[in-house]
């Protein structure tokens, strides 16, 4: 249904870091980088990352997050880790979510410029 999101932010390269380091154990690459713009994704950029002078102020209390498709649970763990180590913030630790599903693993992170996201895992079974 969603060809792509993009979101603004303040500083690319703080972001650059954040987002090579959080989506790489996704299977998720920086696709395309050039002067004020990041296109990330597997094979075709999904998630763009462009500089702006106002970027959507972080607001907890919207709703509003975006979340990542992980192969396994070591992978969301990963993601939490590395989020972590490059500026992100915890907004959940790696876990079982039984409240949204059963089989439902996922991590929560803040990005540099306040932008919630999850990593995701369902278990089969």
């Amino acid at each position: 249904m969603i060809d792509h999101i993009s979101i603004g932010v303040r500083h690319v390269a703080a972001s650059k870091r954040f987002y090579d380091a959080a989506l790489q154990p996704l299977g998720y690459h920086c696709l395309s980088d050039s002067p004020g713009s990041l296109g990330y994704g597997a094979k075709a950029s999904a998630l763009w990352i462009t500089a702006t002078e106002q970027p959507v102020p972080a607001d907890n209390g919207s709703g509003l997050h975006f979340c990542f498709s992980a192969p396994s649970r070591k992978s969301v763990d990963a993601f939490h880790t590395a989020g972590l180590a490059c500026g992100g913030r915890d907004n959940g630790r790696p876990g079982l979510r039984t409240d949204y599903g059963a089989g439902y693993y996922a991590a929560f992170l803040v990005d540099p410029d306040g932008y919630r996201i999850e990593a995701y895992f369902a278990e089969q079974g």
